[in-house]
């Protein structure tokens, strides 16, 4: 079909105006997020900048076919409407930009999570913003306009917005960077401020993460193994449990001092613990944060896991069958980090394999009975992974009706609102109820009389109206509030395992050490009496060469975004609770 470049005679400045108009209504569904975010102060005026510029591109249909001008204006700016909820929704829940880490988790999440998600920050005051902004684009499209150029003029503009749209970036990038790969990265980079190419360079990016995914495994069966490995526990029988939770913030539970009584399991179990009190995650998202748990990488080696073994390898070398239980809604034949790791286990259990994956009936008492069928296993030398969803959002359907205990004000701190106050107690009602689940996987360990450990820690915390961070709900590594990051760490020792470590006096201090869950991998490793080159003693919470060391915190693939921990702000006294009547 050709391109029309004559039509009705209009006038130079009205041909100039109309296609003024229709570019206002395409860089409108970038441009207002781009606006509020300048005004927020969040970020400067590059994301505009970028925006505005890309936004020349879709001018060029208009102008090849001025005839159905409107038809097409309808057809993109539909696509930039749909495109652009995502990130003005971001920013009006979170105010913060929308993010291409957002956008990796979005796509890494499945329908009834995303579902859950929209449940917990459904608004009306977000579906009136919503509205209006959709109002006002219709009102833009009303004034889009045929604008028939001259074939002069048409060529001239074509080559214009190409060259300023991307040309220019493009070449610019390809000059500054030594590949054209890193040059297409950069240049992807700078187009995801405009509206759909969020979307679209957000869903290239994932897709590539997870083709890297898909060769993980045949390159980590290549990575050498630990060098001159021993272990002071060979030839006995023995079995070490490690639980990894999700979400959950150790500051609201009771067994580390929290008011409401939310681990009455664990807080009678307290003098067969060792409870940790200053452990924190260093980031707040679980695949990110657990390619570091579970591997040598931390906050400032990231790529490690690129050349070193996994937790899992290493038990395999020391000569232990390795189980991994999940109830984890990832846990599908989807080739994720997360599937990494359970795929490199002996066995795996995937209890979640639903249609819904996360409806009510999907709790995680199912993994007792795996465990203990696990735990019957006659392997001499078992290490078992038991991942649970534990109070993950949306936290009313992480526990049963039977668990609904929390329904009032007593022990809620005061800048909790009436309409805040129901999340609140169903976020510590999963907590009460992951404390049944540990507290069960504990007592079903320690019934089978084993010679092992069992430990327990969360990927990350989540905030939940706490009082450092009254407004805050959920996580975001842009804005990091302290329950984000405070995870709990607690250890059981078998009566056995104990012995077998003879009488080594832990210093007074020994349950204070500020720790990192980077690092746990030299925890782990160390608990488990196990001895190679790559072990680093000053990064072991429980060694004797253990050394206090700044708790990093924040993407380390940008290592700009890096902070200390102990800097974010912290919450007031517990003395702002309010005793209610019931």
């Amino acid at each position: 079909m050709k391109a029309k470049v004559s039509g009705p005679a209009t006038p130079n400045r009205a041909v100039w105006a109309r296609l003024g108009w229709a570019y206002l209504f395409f860089w409108y569904f970038s441009g207002v997020a781009q606006l509020l975010i300048i005004r927020a102060g969040v970020a400067g005026w590059k994301g505009m900048i970028q925006a505005s510029m890309v936004t020349l591109l879709w001018l060029i249909p208009l102008i090849l076919f001025p005839a159905r001008a409107r038809i097409l204006a309808g057809v993109i700016g539909l696509l930039l409407w749909a495109s652009s909820l995502t990130g003005l929704g971001y920013f009006l829940i979170y105010g913060q930009e929308f993010s291409q880490s957002v956008i990796f988790i979005m796509f890494d999440s499945n329908m009834q999570e995303s579902t859950e998600y929209l449940g917990h920050y459904f608004s009306w005051s977000i579906v009136g913003a919503i509205a209006a902004y959709t109002f006002a684009g219709l009102v833009l499209w009303t004034r889009v306009r045929p604008a028939y150029l001259t074939r002069k003029a048409l060529v001239t503009c074509c080559v214009l917005f190409i060259a300023v749209g991307v040309g220019f970036n493009a070449v610019n990038q390809y000059r500054k960077r030594p590949t054209l790969q890193l040059a297409a990265a950069k240049f992807e980079e700078n187009i995801e401020a405009a509206a759909l190419w969020q979307m679209v360079v957000g869903y290239h990016q994932y897709r590539q993460q997870l083709a890297e995914m898909s060769t993980m495994m045949a390159t980590q069966a290549q990575i050498p193994p630990l060098k001159n490995l021993t272990d002071t526990h060979a030839g006995q029988r023995s079995t070490l449990v490690l639980v990894i939770g999700e979400s959950t913030n150790r500051e609201r539970m009771s067994v580390y001092g929290y008011g409401r009584p939310t681990t009455p399991n664990l807080d009678q179990l307290r003098g067969q613990l060792q409870i940790f009190s200053e452990v924190v995650a260093p980031r707040p998202y679980t695949i990110e944060t657990l390619q570091q748990v579970l591997t040598f990488a931390d906050e400032e080696h990231p790529d490690r896991y690129l050349s070193t073994p996994t937790l899992i390898s290493v038990m395999k070398q020391a000569g232990y069958k390795t189980f991994w239980i999940t109830n984890q809604q990832t846990m599908t034949k989807r080739n994720t980090m997360l599937t990494l790791f359970s795929q490199q286990a002996d066995q795996q259990t995937y209890l979640n394999n639903n249609r819904d994956q996360n409806e009510t009936s999907q709790y995680d008492e199912d993994v007792l009975d795996p465990f203990s069928k696990v735990l019957e296993d006659d392997a001499p030398r078992k290490l078992i992974v038991v991942h649970l969803l534990g109070t993950h959002m949306s936290y009313k359907y992480r526990y049963p009706p039977t668990y609904d205990y929390f329904k009032d004000r007593i022990g809620v701190p005061a800048n909790v609102t009436d309409g805040q106050l129901e999340v609140y107690n169903s976020y510590d009602n999963a907590v009460r109820y992951n404390d049944y689940v540990v507290s069960s996987l504990i007592k079903r360990f320690s019934d089978t009389d084993p010679n092992g450990f069992l430990l327990y820690l969360s990927d990350h915390g989540e905030s939940v109206y706490d009082p450092v961070a009254p407004e805050v709900l959920g996580r975001n590594e842009a804005a990091p509030t302290r329950p984000m990051y405070t995870v709990p760490f607690i250890v059981w020792k078998s009566p056995s395992w104990k012995a077998a470590q003879g009488t080594i006096l832990e210093p007074a201090d020994y349950l204070a050490r500020p720790y990192s869950t980077s690092h746990f991998i030299h925890t782990w490793t160390d608990l488990a009496g196990l001895r190679f080159d790559e072990f680093e003693p000053a990064r072991s919470i429980a060694s004797q060469g253990y050394k206090s060391e700044r708790l990093l915190i924040g993407n380390p693939h940008n290592p700009g975004s890096l902070r200390d921990f102990s800097q974010l702000p912290i919450a007031p006294k517990q003395g702002s609770a309010v005793q209610a009547t019931r």
